[in-house]
This record gives structure tokens, C-alpha cells and sequence, in this order.
């Protein structure tokens, strides 16, 4: 793979060249090449973490976001406060990587089906759940089925108790 020449940042047919070998070359594309939303999209398509080297201004863009999200949900972190706040894109981004949650905002970590689907590919993001959704049955069961060590973050002594719950973190012994 080549060297990506900075002389030509500023290069558009190069620029895509480029970011066609590995969309994260765009890190070293113009201003102008990085907010263009075309390239952007080339780049993430190529690569989602490319997403962390598109202009502020298409990290504002759902479009560009949700491309990367869809495919790399933990590439929320360069979406902008706006987009994390955005359902569709936290949904579609849990879909793949409970890891998300982590970069929700404060409402989407006390939105049930968001919740629900990080904690069901990443039991322990429960930590980042709202405390109302940390006493849900729904939510807990899914997240220490997930992984047992969840368990921690239920915010409810009674919840912890529970048959449901308790069948998953001490299943019965079998001879």
C-alpha cells in the first residue's frame, strides 16, 4: 500500500484513490476533502472508523453517521451531541455493538429498546443504563444472560432475588 502523499491532499481524484485502498487515509485529506460528503461516505464505506476524520460539520450529518454506526456502532464517539441523542442512530448502532450506550445520551440510556438492545450483545453496558432501567426485569435478564457478571449493576436488591434471575446466575446443577 502506498504512501499517501500530502502534497495531494487537496487532490480529489487522488484523495478517493486513496481512501479507496483504506478509507482512514482520509485522516490525511484536505478540510475541503473531509467535508465532502460524497468522499466521506467512500471512506466509511471502505473503513467506519473513518468516520473519526470527517469534518465536524458531517459529524453532524445523520447520513454519514449512520453509515458508520450501522456497521461499527462504538464509532458513535465522533458523532456529534446532537446525533447522540438521535434514536434511530443508537438503535442501529446497539443492533451491532451494546458498546454504544456508553455514548448515548442521557435520554437513550433511559429508553427501554435502546437499552435493551446494547445489554443483549453487551451484558455489562448495563452499567450505563439509567437507574430505572437498571431495576427492569426485561433489561437485567437480558444483560446477565449475556454475561453473568452484569449481575452488579442491577440497582435492586428485590430484582437480584428473583427466581428468573437468580435460574441464570445459579442454574441448577445437572448429574
Amino acid at each position: 500500500m502506498e504512501e499517501f502523499d500530502l502534497e495531494k491532499a487537496d487532490d480529489q481524484e487522488y484523495v478517493v484513490k486513496m481512501i479507496n485502498e483504506n478509507g482512514k487515509n482520509l485522516e490525511f485529506a484536505s478540510e475541503k476533502l473531509r467535508n465532502n460528503k460524497e468522499i466521506a461516505l467512500t471512506a466509511i464505506r471502505q473503513n467506519p472508523v473513518a468516520l473519526e476524520f470527517v469534518s465536524n460539520n458531517l459529524k453532524n450529518d445523520k447520513e454519514v453517521v449512520m453509515e458508520s454506526v450501522k456497521k461499527v456502532g462504538w464509532t458513535a464517539c465522533y458523532a456529534s451531541e446532537k446525533l447522540k441523542d438521535d434514536k434511530e442512530i443508537m438503535l442501529s448502532g446497539a443492533k451491532v455493538d451494546g458498546q454504544i450506550l456508553y455514548y448515548a445520551s442521557k435520554e437513550l440510556r433511559d429508553d427501554k429498546e435502546v437499552v435493551y438492545e446494547a445489554v443483549k450483545n453487551k451484558g455489562l453496558i448495563l452499567k450505563y443504563a439509567s437507574n430505572r432501567l437498571r431495576k427492569d426485569k426485561d433489561i437485567v435478564l437480558a444483560a446477565i444472560s449475556q454475561d453473568k457478571r452484569a449481575k452488579e449493576y442491577i440497582s435492586s436488591e428485590e430484582l437480584k432475588q428473583d427466581a428468573d434471575v437468580q435460574a441464570i446466575l445459579n442454574p441448577p446443577k445437572t448429574d
